[in-house]
């Protein structure tokens, strides 16, 4: 048969195409996470992520927390353990000794992944690949990962290719040797003498610019889509939490809507918007968003912060812990941190913020009465929202949270006043309606704050009477 034959050169490429296809398409890629246990004395070149050294976390717990995320995309985890530390190494991170012993694990267990539970420099992840002959994954990396698996739409995509090139321009230092060739050019494609990864990190800028400036189409798209919700008289209120917290399976309890909700780490990066139906028949928007983590890398809360926006524009965050996790409260530390780099200040603005204790199904007797109790002291709502226990008080007290800046007022229009009946409707929320004779009209309404001043200049202050609640 002749080699230019095109099922011949088809098949070659088949063959050729064997050992070098990803490893994901040939199966499940074996991974060995390590989780390092860093003593008190941290030497240079061992960073340190943000909150780890005041965690209440355990190690086993934050190991545990690792394998999970590797969970998250189908991994093939072979082998996981903590590894001490007790003197952190610049060049990689563990002890030599420890590189070899951590080897022959490795190469025990056949690994092509290795995944180290800890920020590492871009000297320490290029020596130990080069120690172990295997692709390194830091904890940042590991989570990039996810959130590139993960986004679904055009404006996740978005966001997590921007954190992704934002990490990846740091770490051009450990890439292939061809980086280091020099290359010639015109001046358009660099000059004389760069070198290709000189030329590998101005094309990344780019890239990176030009993601920013569509970014920031999207957050002015959002703030209008904001601004005409604002002009609907619902108030707004967003789910926050820990990852696998169960914020998306209490969102379609509430709403009765079908986004994605599974027991995996990230399940939801792509923020959702729904209706939500409160006991005294008024209305609230109500949005789920992406799912905080410990450590969570600080480049993907600049680049979802487009998308968090919602969090900081409503006018009730809701933060869903999981209250059957035994790390629940270092969970709880770590979106407040998170919060907190956002601009949300969850100490100093109480009514803003409430606690939702879910996943009540999973406490037995004991424990399911002890955090009744610690409920009210604690200002939280206890809820499951896998069987709906607890739905109905949190209902009520989100309406009470939101009615708290919001006065009941009741007004009398004339037939004549259609224009300002109108303006009512489209910007307060008329909660009863009564005929009074003569085509005289009685509306009793509940206002924000920013929209009393201007009914009152409409409408008149007099004919303005507070209701009785």
């Amino acid at each position: 048969m002749r080699p230019t034959d095109p099922k011949e050169l088809k098949r070659k490429k088949e063959r050729a195409g064997r050992d070098t296809r990803p490893a994901r398409q040939q199966g499940r890629v074996k991974t060995v996470v390590l989780a390092p246990v860093l003593g008190k004395q941290r030497g240079k070149g061992a960073p340190v992520a943000r909150g780890r050294e005041d965690s209440e976390r355990s190690p086993q717990a934050r190991l545990e927390e690792a394998v999970g995320l590797a969970a998250a995309i189908d991994l093939d985890v072979k082998a996981s353990g903590l590894v001490p530390v007790p003197n952190p190494r610049p060049a990689t991170l563990f002890g030599s000794g420890k590189v070899e012993e951590l080897e022959g694990l490795i190469r025990a267990e056949d690994a092509g992944l290795v995944i180290v539970d800890h920020p590492l420099t871009p000297v320490q992840q290029r020596n130990l690949e080069t120690a172990w002959n295997v692709k390194i994954l830091d904890r940042t990396g590991l989570i990039l990962e996810i959130f590139g698996e993960r986004a679904r739409t055009r404006e996740g995509r978005l966001q997590v290719e921007l954190a992704h090139l934002v990490y990846q321009k740091s770490r051009l230092v450990r890439s292939w040797t061809h980086l280091e060739r020099q290359r010639g050019g015109f001046g358009f494609l660099g000059g004389p003498g760069e070198t290709q990864i000189e030329t590998d990190r101005r094309l990344i800028g780019e890239r990176i610019a030009v993601i920013r400036k569509e970014l920031e189409q999207v957050r002015r798209t959002r703030a209008l889509h904001r601004k005409s919700r604002q002009r609907v008289p619902y108030p707004s209120v967003a789910l926050v939490g820990y990852t696998n917290a169960g914020k998306s399976t209490l969102f379609n309890a509430l709403t009765g809507a079908s986004v994605l909700a599974e027991d995996i780490l990230f399940a939801t990066l792509d923020p959702t918007i729904r209706a939500l139906s409160l006991p005294g028949g008024s209305k609230a928007v109500l949005s789920d968003t992406v799912g905080f983590i410990s450590d969570l890398p600080t480049t993907l809360i600049a680049a979802f912060r487009a998308t968090l926006e919602e969090v900081l524009q409503a006018d009730l965050i809701l933060h869903v812990r999981d209250i059957a996790d035994a790390a629940t409260g270092s969970q709880r530390a770590d979106v407040n941190a998170v919060l907190a780099e956002l601009g949300v200040d969850a100490e100093g603005e109480p009514g803003r913020l409430l606690e939702v204790w879910n996943k009540a199904d999973l406490l037995d007797a004991a424990s399911l009465q002890s955090a009744r109790n610690e409920t009210r002291r604690a200002g939280a709502v206890l809820v499951s929202a896998a069987t709906g226990l607890g739905l109905d008080a949190l209902r009520a007290e989100i309406e009470r949270r939101l009615n708290l800046k919001r006065e009941t007022i009741e007004i009398a229009l004339k037939p004549e006043e259609g224009s300002l009946s109108n303006w009512i409707y489209e910007n307060c929320e008329v909660l009863a309606r009564q005929a009074l004779g003569e085509g005289m009209t009685s509306l009793r309404i509940r206002v924000a704050p920013e929209k009393r001043e201007r009914l009152a200049r409409l409408a008149g202050p007099a004919r303005l009477r507070l209701a009785a609640d």
